[in-house]
């Protein structure tokens, strides 16, 4: 009888005969592939297009009990198990090789409850497919700046986006969870039920079990927005960044600016002449009445001579769209991350001396500005620690040929170290690469070895390790 051999959690595989393959097909809702079959490579395709991997099965699941069926004949044969959300992940981790890919990048429903103001979503659902629900009734929570970013994975690792000032991080907007744990049970979790699990969940990642819905709590936004970009020519971002720097501790939390360092893309409202310059954008956002809105933002209009701006009020959907293109998959991407509580003349200098020298078009430095509500709760409160931090500092290397690897991994790598002394120590697990296992510890903080505990409880094996992984104690 024919047999598929699937990696094992430790070493060696597991020889699968067809018999079993068929009775784990009939019994699913969604798909079980194989190498060669049909969708396969779409299955085990992510964003990065370094991460190349090859997963001996691929279970497309449909819903819950498909999720359940999957995780219980991971655990049972020992197998070496990845899951896949939307796929965009800078690690890669939702891909293993040789073992079994979870992948429910098909369930993607969301369903808003206006009355309420809650969505439920589910774990395959993009921002996009978010915003598009949430927006009909002039609804929206704190969720990244990129439409094809996942819910779940930005989630898991804790997720702000241009609310979060106003409103917090992502996962203080998380109501419940419901999961499915190493063990194959189906778990309600929130704040006073399996609380632990809640807590871990919200920023621990996918240590603890396949989330299968999310419920957020929604807020009244737009449709309509004051967002756009201010550009300077790089001769000017010292004195901007510095000036930002001062205007930032002064700023609305309806108000969101963010530092972009980089090549100009060729945006219709630069001269031709400024198209692929080295620049400094920065980009805003205002959730509040645009009159006020105008007025909160002016001053960044004068942190120098402008090359050029584009503001105005838009629909909120579209605001979210607008970095998309710098975004698109299938271009080879690197990241390294800091978070800072400030931005020292030291970071500042650096960060300038770095964007000179650009491997690449595509790369870029980008602080994100934050502070504001995600300041608010206890560094305790939820597994994400880092309520410190005013700006999170991405440093995005992308670029399109192999053959550019290690000038542009070894430019950021370069920029990390150089700027490691002004930062705070703590990181946002979401920017971590596949090479940082060791950084997952400073990721968490305090609050590590309560996840510890968790993770044993819940996860006492295991099974769940293709991620930013949390051991068992």
């Amino acid at each position: 009888m024919p047999t598929t051999h699937v990696a094992r959690m430790d070493e060696g595989t597991v020889a699968i005969d067809s018999a079993v393959l068929d009775n784990l097909r009939s019994g699913l809702r969604g798909t079980v592939l194989l190498p060669g079959d049909h969708g396969y490579d779409k299955a085990r395709t992510v964003w990065n297009a370094m991460i190349d991997r090859r997963p001996t099965l691929v279970i497309q699941c449909a819903g819950v009990s498909d999720i359940q069926r999957a995780v219980n004949f991971a655990r049972t044969n020992n197998l070496l198990l990845s899951v896949k959300g939307a796929g965009h992940n800078i690690a890669g981790s939702a891909v293993c090789d040789g073992g079994l890919l979870i992948d429910l990048s098909g369930m993607r429903s969301v369903r808003i409850d206006p009355i309420a103001r809650v969505a439920h979503v589910e774990p395959g659902a993009t921002l996009g497919d978010f915003d598009t629900e949430a927006q009909v009734f002039g609804l929206a929570t704190p969720l990244g700046i990129n439409s094809t970013t996942g819910v779940a994975g930005l989630t898991l690792g804790a997720g702000f986006g241009w609310l979060s000032r106003k409103h917090g991080m992502t996962i203080d907007n998380l109501r419940a969870v419901d999961v499915i744990t190493a063990d194959g049970k189906f778990v309600h979790a929130n704040k006073s039920e399996n609380a632990d699990l809640f807590w871990a969940i919200r920023g621990g990642g996918g240590n603890f079990g396949i989330v299968s819905r999310f419920e957020f709590q929604l807020h009244a936004l737009g449709p309509d927005v004051l967002s756009g970009l201010v550009v300077y020519p790089l001769s000017e971002a010292a004195s901007a960044l510095k000036q930002y720097r001062q205007y930032a501790k002064h700023l609305s939390e309806d108000t969101t600016v963010w530092a972009v360092l980089r090549k100009a893309p060729p945006l219709p409202f630069l001269p031709p002449g400024a198209h692929g310059m080295p620049i400094i954008a920065f980009a805003l956002f205002h959730a509040g009445n645009p009159d006020s809105g105008q007025k909160a933002i002016e001053p960044v209009r004068h942190f120098g001579t402008p090359l050029g701006e584009h503001i105005g009020v838009q629909p909120y959907r579209m605001w979210q769209q607008a970095f998309d293109p710098l975004l698109t998959p299938g271009a080879r991407n690197y990241w390294k991350s800091h978070n800072f509580t400030d931005l020292s003349d030291g970071a500042i200098d650096t960060v300038i001396n770095y964007v000179e020298k650009l491997p690449s078009p595509q790369c870029e430095i980008f602080f994100g500005l934050i502070g504001g509500a995600t300041m608010r709760p206890a560094a305790d409160a939820t597994a994400y620690s880092s309520r410190d931090t005013l700006y999170v500092c991405n440093v995005h290397g992308r670029w399109e040929s192999p053959s550019d690897d290690h000038k542009c991994t070894e430019w950021a790598r370069a920029y990390f170290r150089d700027t490691a002394k002004y930062a705070s120590g703590s990181v946002y697990v979401n920017f971590l690469t596949d090479d940082e296992r060791e950084r997952v510890t400073a990721a968490y903080g305090p609050n590590y070895h309560r996840l510890m505990e968790i993770k044993s409880k819940y996860d006492p094996h295991n099974l769940f390790r293709m991620n930013q992984n949390i051991r068992p104690k």
